[in-house]
């Protein structure tokens, strides 16, 4: 059987192959609602299916969009891959995901990988972009979008949280339960870096400890993101006797943590020991007891950075507030902070 091409169909539907191309594309030029169902109507009864290795060859790009993510084993980089992967696909696009494992190297790895297949963009998760990375970026003249994390090394777009007025929100909530302070578990390396999301949760604690008039001294504690080095921290600070009566951590997974630590050392939360985090991970619903956190609108920040990633009349120089999407960020009450 001969293949059928888009002439067919354009003979078919008695129009154009570019009228048919448009169809196809979802533009770039309008198509009169009854064209398009004569040519959808004559791609279905010939079985037509578009050559989409020779569609990119042709216009330099796929309907791939590549993303970098630090670890996709993390709840939060789990779920917003597939709230991007979702968004993706109602633009008529696929994903391709990669793990940077929080190392500058593997990162750069993926951008050449992705780049080479001439993605269609990029969707960058980021906990803060090298030197390199960035000069790979301008390199190759890539559709770049940050996502979680603001852009500092290239001028770029990005679409953020309210990562330091969400931090506020859930410190403020624990020192209105009358704890003295508020310790919080950081990240790795608890030096200030500018965009970085867990810096950032680190700063909205320390604004709103400092607000209140408390110390911050010797009240920051460095953990790895994940659960089981938060756990491995928290079993050494929980076993203290001038432990913290609330904790603050930077994400979820270190929360859930933090948990299973108390538990084993049978401390009660939140009787002795009030927890909050940051991500509102599903799982943070089924933890014990419930964990209260700040939410963000992971479906509608996926959309904007796949809209950004894909839309050229976005890509128009403009100023840096037009360039970054900032959604807020939302206190979410459950049992783990003392609340009923």
């Amino acid at each position: 059987m001969a293949k059928v091409t888009r002439d067919d169909v354009a003979r078919l539907a008695g129009t154009s192959t570019a009228v048919v191309s448009y169809v196809i594309n979802n533009g770039p030029r309008p198509v009169a609602p009854a064209t398009r169902e004569r040519v959808l109507g004559a791609i279905k009864e010939l079985g037509y299916r578009p050559d989409r290795v020779a569609q990119a060859m042709a216009s330099r790009r796929t309907d791939l969009i590549g993303m970098i993510v630090p670890d996709a084993r993390q709840p939060f980089f789990a779920e917003m891959a597939h709230a991007v992967e979702q968004a993706a696909a109602e633009r008529g696009k696929m994903v391709l995901v990669g793990n940077s494992d929080y190392r500058d190297e593997r990162e750069v790895h993926y951008l050449r990988a992705f780049l080479g297949m001439r993605v269609s963009g990029l969707i960058l998760v980021s906990q803060g972009m090298s030197e390199r990375a960035a000069s790979e970026i301008e390199a190759w003249d890539a559709r770049v979008v940050l996502l979680h994390e603001r852009p500092e090394a290239i001028d770029d777009v990005a679409v953020v949280t309210d990562d330091i007025g969400g931090a506020q929100l859930a410190t403020r909530h624990l020192l209105e339960h009358g704890h003295a302070y508020v310790a919080c578990i950081g990240g790795i390396e608890n030096t200030p870096s500018v965009g970085d999301p867990v810096a950032d949760h680190v700063e909205g604690w320390r604004r709103a400890m400092l607000e209140a008039g408390r110390s911050i001294e010797g009240r920051l504690i460095e953990a790895p993101y994940n659960r089981y080095d938060a756990y491995r921290v928290a079993l050494e600070v929980l076993a203290r006797p001038d432990r913290p009566t609330a904790v603050f951590c930077a994400t979820d997974d270190q929360a859930i943590g933090v948990l299973r630590a108390a538990r084993e050392l049978r401390i009660d939360v939140p009787g002795e020991l009030a927890v909050a985090g940051f991500d509102d991970v599903k799982e943070a619903a089924l933890t014990d007891p419930p964990l209260t956190t700040i939410a963000s609108d992971r479906p509608a920040m996926a959309r904007a950075a796949v809209d950004l990633v894909l839309d050229d009349a976005l890509r128009v120089a403009g100023s840096r507030r037009e360039r970054l999407k900032q959604f807020p960020s939302a206190l979410v009450i459950r049992r783990s902070c003392g609340c009923s």
